[in-house]
């Protein structure tokens, strides 16, 4: 009898051990190439020790009793990207619209970014009132499923009402006297940046007059909040460079950059998010995409954007908009652009302003974008560096997030190739993991 007892207290000693190495928060990933996102090259053969979600060692051999031993030999694990320009919330099947603005359907897009490996976004100024009430606090503390959240919340523009009739929340000064009273009811919401439409919209809107947007980045630097701004011409750059912008939130795209602007931007730490694919998206449905029938593209679609987009009529009506040639060349200008940029030393951060419209899908843009930055002619390591580090600089949040480094937060990717070798890697993702736990197999693998 006492053989049998002492049988089951032994048994009972090794399952305890077991569940203690399953569930103590200790994870030990081993033999993965690991890409840290700092710029440093891919380190072979290395190990990552994650406990209660933070980050403890990156090193080689590493030995830990009781940890849950994964073995990634042959494997790819980098950060989490972060994109630091996008919209949730009002997307749906092939409408944007207010309406859409629930609960479900913001949890729905951040799981959706999660799945394609974005940890965390920036809605950048569309936003509404449900997310702060403790929505988007517990999306950045990992208690809602899906992405971290982080929100410009209500934008300023002119008083102009165009565009878009889901931006009716807009904050729209008609002088720089009634911004301070504007701005302190945006800080009650603590937006992580401000959003200024500047630009004309193709000459379809009137633009944002310089003594308000001076006001605009005057009241909300006295509250210590950066100040990102929708533009598209070079001279308006230029102006808004000047009067202390924090960053420039799409492509420069009717000229080319001059060594004046570059030197500016450097001097004044401007950060730059090119929104590459936004443009390309533009015309792009006027032929055949080479992604047009990639099921990592598909899955991110809305429900009949797909045949929305591969109707010949709405093929037509691309090549035949009195838009077409402009939005091509602009295109082609912030290619040329971001590589000037970039090679400036001038800080570069992810961005895509995904979620905005159907046809500028959740998490697959994030993707395409990145291979969109290599054609520019960065190297796949510094487009990966700009959509981690960079991006969580842009949020400032880079004390925490966008690398894996001793002390971070365990949000990562683990990859079945290597995406400095082809960055068209980033969509091998075989797990995405958030606070040190696996929380989706991609989006061909729910």
């Amino acid at each position: 009898m006492k053989k049998i007892r002492l049988l089951f207290q032994l048994a009972g000693a090794l399952f305890c051990s077991e569940a203690i190495g399953q569930n103590n928060g200790t994870v030990l990933l081993k033999n993965a190439t690991v890409i840290d996102g700092t710029g440093s090259s891919p380190r072979a053969n290395t190990d990552i020790l994650v406990t209660d979600g933070k980050i403890v060692s990156i090193q080689k051999g590493i030995k830990v009793n009781g940890a849950h031993e994964i073995d990634l030999a042959g494997k790819t694990v980098m950060p989490s990207l972060i994109c630091a320009h996008a919209h949730v919330g009002t997307l749906k099947g092939t409408t944007s619209s207010a309406d859409n603005y629930t609960r479900k359907n913001l949890l729905r897009h951040l799981e959706k970014y999660e799945n394609y490996g974005v940890g965390a976004v920036l809605a950048m100024g569309t936003d509404r009132p449900l997310i702060f009430n403790g929505f988007i606090d517990s999306t950045q503390a990992g208690l809602l499923p899906g992405a971290r959240l982080y929100s410009a919340g209500y934008g300023f523009n002119t008083p102009d009402p165009n565009p878009a009739s889901w931006m009716n929340l807009l904050l729209r000064p008609n002088t720089p006297d009634e911004v301070p009273a504007m701005m302190e009811k945006l800080a009650e919401v603590k937006p992580t940046v401000v959003k200024i439409w500047v630009d004309d919209h193709g000459g379809n809107a009137q633009k944002m007059k310089p003594e308000i947007y001076q006001a605009i980045i005057r009241e909300a630097h006295k509250r210590n909040i950066h100040v990102a701004a929708h533009l598209f011409y070079l001279e308006d750059a230029r102006k808004l460079t000047e009067a202390g912008i924090d960053i420039i939130a799409h492509s420069i795209r009717d000229k080319e950059v001059d060594q004046d602007l570059l030197t500016k931007m450097k001097q004044k730490k401007v950060i730059y998010i090119p929104t590459l694919s936004l443009d390309e998206y533009q015309f792009a449905y006027a032929g055949n995409p080479d992604w047009l029938n990639d099921e990592f593209f598909k899955a991110s679609l809305e429900p009949g954007v797909f045949e929305m987009i591969t109707d010949a009529a709405y093929g037509e009506k691309i090549k035949n908009s009195p838009d077409f040639q402009r939005n091509t060349s602009a295109f082609k200008t912030a290619m040329i652009n971001l590589k000037k940029i970039h090679d400036a030393g001038i800080h570069v951060a992810l961005g895509t302003d995904s979620g905005a419209f159907p046809i500028r899908t959740q998490g697959f843009t994030e993707h395409l974008e990145m291979e969109l930055m290599v054609k520019a002619g960065l190297t796949p390591a510094q487009a990966i560096t700009i959509s981690t580090r960079n991006a969580a600089a842009a949020l400032r949040i880079a004390h925490k997030k966008g690398t894996l480094e001793k002390g971070k937060q365990a949000d990562f990717l683990i990859l079945s190739a290597n995406p400095t070798d082809d960055i068209r890697n980033t969509r091998k993702i075989e797990s995405v993991w958030k606070d040190g736990k696996e929380v989706s197999k991609g989006p061909l693998r729910k």
